[in-house]
């Protein structure tokens, strides 16, 4: 057996090795040499405002932000029904239904990107920002529905049956008893969609068509030239992600908290 040192160890290498490339790449964004130096010989913001007073990176982090927003409220609102369903309803080869919605997160992303890009080719929406949203729904619906999932199987159902017995109709149910106790999981849920779709490249590149991303760009940048402004977006993309993740671990935690049976 492994004793509790080696455990401790082992874990603080593992999480340094994890935090190495934010380390890095954190101070070069505000380094003054004028290519990727580390450590920074000197301090400055000169790569924050190139990235800000950059009319193609502003561009592109229009899209990314559309795009995501759409996206993530679109796998919402098709994820909570389907977790729902998943959750309360028997059904035939349900295994196979789940394992149908659980598909984008198993194969891999660049099956999924090809397969995207012909079925989109042949139905006439390759290029299109309309492509760019189903594509992105597609992709984040798994994520929807494991976190509402787990919330509406938590989720005290006497509370629907009480409803229910009291003339309450399905919608009224869903409208005045569900949706605000899961209003926490479903901000979370939206919130994990969101960084999903705000960080996708791959299924990007392949059906965006002339569409620019922030994730698309830098790929681009690193292709072409290695510009230092890439740790500025970066770095912005990390501080972002670590508020939203922050946001969504405290909406899953109240919502663990709701939906209980009293004295649980």
């Amino acid at each position: 057996m492994i004793s509790r040192p080696v455990l401790s160890v082992t874990a603080v290498a593992t999480l340094i090795f994890l935090l190495l490339p934010i380390i890095v790449i954190v101070p070069m964004s505000f380094s003054s040499a004028s290519s990727l130096s580390f450590p920074p010989p000197g301090w400055s913001l000169r790569w924050y405002r190139s990235f800000f007073g950059s009319g193609n990176w502003l561009s592109a982090l229009e899209t990314s932000l559309a795009l995501a927003c759409v996206s993530s409220t679109c796998a919402v609102l098709l994820g909570s029904v389907a977790a729902y369903g998943l959750s309360r309803r028997p059904m035939a080869f349900k295994g196979a239904v789940e394992g149908n919605f659980m598909a984008p997160l198993i194969l891999p992303t660049i099956i999924a990107a090809v397969a995207l890009y012909i079925a989109f080719a042949r139905v006439g929406i390759l290029g299109s920002f309309a492509g760019l949203v189903l594509a992105h729904t597609v992709l984040n619906v798994p994520y929807v529905i494991v976190v509402l999932g787990v919330a509406i199987r938590s989720f005290d159902g006497r509370l629907e049956q009480v409803a229910w017995t009291m003339g309450a109709s399905w919608w009224t149910t869903i409208r005045r008893v569900m949706l605000p106790l899961l209003a926490p999981s479903l901000a979370a849920a939206w919130i994990f969609a969101f960084i999903g779709s705000f960080d996708e490249v791959v299924v990007t590149s392949f059906v965006s068509g002339q569409y620019d991303t922030i994730p698309k760009r830098m790929f681009t940048e690193l292709t072409l030239e290695i510009s230092p402004t890439i740790t500025a977006v970066a770095t912005v993309l990390i501080g972002s992600s670590i508020v939203l993740l922050v946001a969504a671990a405290i909406a899953t935690r109240r919502s663990s908290r709701l939906g209980r049976a009293p004295g649980e």
